[in-house]
């Protein structure tokens, strides 16, 4: 049978294998991973195109392994109450739902293959960072049926590009050159909307004997909830609630409270206009076209208003209001810089992958003396000398996230307290993944990476440590933002008198 006509762009359909579509299969299966969400998404909507052309029901298969490192609670939550919006969304449009949350590790495998063994063929995610890669190339060679996977990590799909960029600048004149036409090229904002009603499918034996689908009581992501399975619990719950509801929600206090004054108030801690989206966007719970859709309606935008020159200057290009611009430049030039560079760069999160002139001159300062040294575990406790990274720390350890600037202060003075800046790395890299909802990403490696000098320039005059790495202080942002009541949050004496 001929391939199902589709409005998605090309250069985000991957065909994995060399299987053809089963056509006395019993339906379209859809294996949700990265995009965990039922709206904007172009993988979904590309499986309602097959389901539509083959006339065969559609199967949502979300499933959430426990043997993954660094799994735990914090995560496990977060996705398990994504769930509970996904199998509402597909209750409503009649789809059949499978959430299955591995108990053991290793009690999932073979379950994708038997699923697949019933299916006209498989629709996947392609993500280009943390274990996914891996996981879909090995299923590429398991699926006895074509299994295509859908890019739809962000508005430049990755295969846009021939290369990793090595400044934000060079991408931003790759985006100002090629992201106009994939502006009109959007994901439907309710894919599941155009789907006809079919029958209910029928699934193979396996389901529901050997693999049962999750008990909505685990959609609470509470501890309790969570407790029997094999992860790791002690890092806990946090406050933030998983799901696309809850991403709408974030959103839109978002464009009302923050976005005119990003461009001014963003790197502010107490009163900040950060966006606050990553966790959301990590997990796929929200969609990065949802969010520039969202912004560019608000400011009544046309493509007749996109600037004619790929400059690389941050200001000017979209032709808005500076505030929606300068969130635009952060989450498609930075967030996207970070997507392109992973897939073009497997090995990303390695030492050797850093610029060569960072690792030369870290490397020529590798020993000089350290005022101060500390283990993985002091770090991970707060336990350092400085009042306002032990701060930063039991922000993103108590729940889950770090403002952004402060981010970088605390990579930076990693650098700075390890024994070399191979440990730095590794250090940054477990924490961060560790504690943080958005970690695991490819704005993680972006961020951890940057403040070992990717994405950025050699800096004088040449510092101890730092070589000619861009170097931050405590002291100096103490002067630069207000952090009166971050401190009085997470300081050393919460909820006293701080020492600043």
């Amino acid at each position: 049978m001929s391939a199902a006509p589709s409005v998605i762009p090309l250069l985000r359909l991957i065909t994995a294998n060399d299987h053809a579509v089963r056509n006395d299969g019993h339906y379209v299966l859809y294996w949700m991973t990265a995009a965990r969400r039922t709206t904007w998404n172009f993988a979904l909507q590309r499986a309602v195109e097959w389901a539509t052309h083959l006339k065969r029901p559609l199967v949502v298969f979300e499933p959430l392994r426990c043997g993954y490192r660094w799994a735990s609670d914090r995560f496990h939550a977060f996705v398990v109450q994504g769930m509970a919006d996904n199998a509402a969304a597909c209750a409503t449009a009649k789809v059949t739902y499978l959430p299955y949350v591995e108990d053991a590790p290793g009690n999932g495998r073979g379950l994708l293959e038997h699923l697949a063994s019933e299916a006209c063929l498989v629709i996947g995610d392609d993500y280009p960072a943390f274990f996914l890669p891996h996981m879909v190339a090995a299923a590429a060679t398991r699926l006895p049926v074509r299994f295509e996977l859908v890019d739809g990590n962000g508005l430049l799909p990755l295969r846009a590009t021939t290369a990793a960029s090595a400044t934000a600048y060079a991408f931003r004149r790759i985006l100002q050159k090629s992201l106009r036409p994939h502006l009109d090229a959007m994901p439907v904002a309710e894919p599941l909307a155009a789907l006809p009603r079919l029958t209910k499918p029928k699934l193979p034996n396996g389901w529901g004997n050997r693999w049962r689908a999750a008990e909505p009581a685990l959609f609470a992501g509470t501890t309790q909830a969570l407790a029997q399975l094999p992860i790791n619990h002690a890092v806990g719950v946090v406050g933030m609630h998983g799901g696309a509801t809850a991403a709408g929600k974030r959103l839109t206090a978002f464009l009302a409270n923050g976005l005119d004054r990003y461009h001014e108030d963003r790197n502010d801690v107490d009163d900040g206009a950060a966006s606050g989206l990553s966790p959301w966007l990590h997990f796929g719970h929200l969609s990065a076209h949802q969010a520039v859709a969202n912004v560019l309606a608000r400011e009544s935008w046309s493509p007749q208003r996109l600037g004619s020159k790929a400059d690389g200057k941050r200001e000017g290009w979209w032709g808005i209001a500076s505030g929606p611009e300068s969130f635009l430049d952060e989450l498609v030039t930075w967030r996207e810089l970070g997507h392109h560079y992973c897939f073009h760069r497997p090995a990303h999160e390695s030492w050797e992958d850093l610029p060569n002139w960072a690792r030369a001159t870290l490397e020529i300062h590798a020993q000089d003396p350290r005022e101060h040294v500390y283990t993985l575990e002091q770090f991970a406790d707060a336990r350092t000398h400085d009042p306002l990274w032990n701060a930063a720390q039991r922000e993103l350890r108590q729940d889950g996230r770090m403002h952004n600037y402060l981010r970088m202060l605390w990579g930076k003075k990693v650098l700075e307290w390890t024994r070399h800046p191979r440990e730095a790395l590794t250090i940054l890299t477990e924490l961060n993944n560790r504690y943080a909802v958005d970690g695991r990403d490819p704005n993680s490696s972006s961020g951890i990476s940057w403040c070992l000098g990717r994405f950025d320039r050699p800096w004088a005059p040449q510092r101890p440590i730092f070589g000619q790495i861009r170097y931050m202080s405590s002291a100096s942002t103490l002067k630069k933002i207000k952090l009166k009541g971050y401190l009085e949050r997470y300081g050393e004496n919460r909820g006293q008198q701080t020492l600043f």
